[in-house]
């Protein structure tokens, strides 16, 4: 028998150790805002080369690509809590290392790359471990309401943890490393406190079969497969992040502070819905609302693509974070429904790959349209993409569209 959502807007609270793990993400998060504000504007001082930019989030994004069987695997045989609170530690060890270069007036490429590489890799094996951890601290009916606390941690961060980057870099670059990595510190302490859950695994051999398993259960599972494709392509297709600064400059004129208003609508439109979502979770018609926020998604990036009024295309942005976020609550939660908790670390790294390839390949596809079409034309086609994308998806995944309520599959 199924179990109904809970009505309460701070259920997943109502848990101490879902509430310390919200906590150390959020502080975690936070951290690496400013760390990679603070890294990316030492780093072109230092260099002039605006190269070293895109290797810094070259070499963040591969070790994910690069240890998708492992990781994984990872986070399915090994305690998922222990594994997140190393990579957290890892993570203020990389920080301190980032603080000790500045301070030696040692900061170059070179040590930089390779610390930012050694950030991928933990990330590569917190990502599986974070997503699959958060099913196990909170009870099934709860499990929507933290997912969308989650998501508003996230987009909280992402906001205002560049702007705390970038005010205290202005201090000085050690007064951004030395708080980020009291973040970091505090959110690996925070990790540690949190009891250890029950989980789920097998005790299968390590096999190729098993190094697999997250592909063929994704392959399989229609409803997983749909989710995570449809995110793939809507976001690969109507990303404009990548050309903000080109309509904050050229198309809106609004200059630096333009382009940090566009930089946090999304952001704010997202939180916005987050929080209406724990308010009031979605009861029924949960796989046509999914597509509905991805056709949203794609209209609004239209809007933006055309707009020459800088609070319209604000406005168009907000309710792209919107959309966006209807996705991500409902495909999050379904992942974690119809995942089983013994093969979800896998599954959760595939995911995290898809999701990286969605940003950095969304980023290089609008920038080569933008160069060969223009930018206008190219967030234009992008939206009109992700749109063609949610109806495609919507007749071609029959199951994931049809799906009512947000509770775990009957199997029997």
């Amino acid at each position: 028998m199924s179990i109904s959502q809970s009505e309460d807007r701070f259920a997943a609270f109502r848990h101490a150790a879902y509430t310390k793990f919200f906590l150390a993400r959020f502080l975690a998060a936070f951290a690496m805002q400013i760390v990679s504000v603070a890294v990316g504007w030492q780093m072109y001082a230092v260099t002039g080369n605006a190269l070293y930019l895109g290797l810094i989030g070259l070499v963040q994004f591969l070790p994910a690509l690069l240890l998708i069987l492992v990781t994984g695997t990872a986070a399915d045989r090994m305690n998922r809590r222990m594994i997140v609170a190393i990579c957290l530690g890892v993570s203020a060890v990389c920080v301190a290392l980032l603080l000790a270069l500045t301070i030696g007036n040692a900061f170059a490429p070179l040590p930089v790359l390779a610390i930012m590489t050694i950030f991928g890799i933990e990330r590569a094996f917190m990502g599986p471990a974070v997503q699959s951890l958060a099913p196990n601290l909170v009870p099934e009916q709860d499990l929507a309401n933290s997912f969308a606390w989650n998501a508003s941690s996230w987009q909280t961060a992402s906001i205002l943890g560049p702007v705390a980057g970038g005010l205290l870099y202005g201090v000085g670059p050690l007064a951004a490393y030395i708080v980020a990595l009291v973040f970091m510190a505090a959110g690996t302490l925070l990790v540690l406190l949190v009891p250890k859950p029950a989980q789920r695994s097998a005790n299968e051999p390590k096999t190729w079969t098993y190094l697999l398993a997250g592909f063929k259960f994704i392959r399989h599972e229609k409803v997983v497969l749909g989710a995570i494709s449809l995110d793939l392509f809507a976001v690969l297709l109507g990303g404009a992040v990548a050309l903000m600064p080109v309509y904050a400059s050229d198309i809106l004129t609004m200059g630096p502070m333009g382009l940090g208003i566009l930089r946090s609508a999304p952001g704010v439109g997202a939180i916005a819905m987050a929080t209406f979502l724990a308010t009031f979770p979605i009861k029924h018609r949960a796989g046509t609302i999914m597509f509905i926020g991805v056709a949203i998604f794609g209209i609004a990036t239209v809007a933006f693509g055309i707009s020459k009024v800088w609070w319209v295309s604000a406005l168009a942005l907000a309710v792209m974070g919107a959309g966006d976020m209807i996705s991500v609550y409902v495909r999050e939660t379904l992942l974690a429904l119809w995942t089983p908790d013994q093969v979800r670390g896998r599954v959760n790294a595939v995911n995290s790959v898809f999701i990286g390839a969605s940003n950095e390949l969304g980023e290089f596809r609008a920038g080569t349209m933008a160069h060969l079409i223009g930018p206008v034309a190219a967030v234009v086609v992008g939206g009109v993409g992700t749109l063609a994308v949610s109806i495609i998806w919507a007749m071609t995944f029959p199951k994931l569209r049809t799906i009512d309520t947000l509770e775990a599959p009957d199997k029997a």
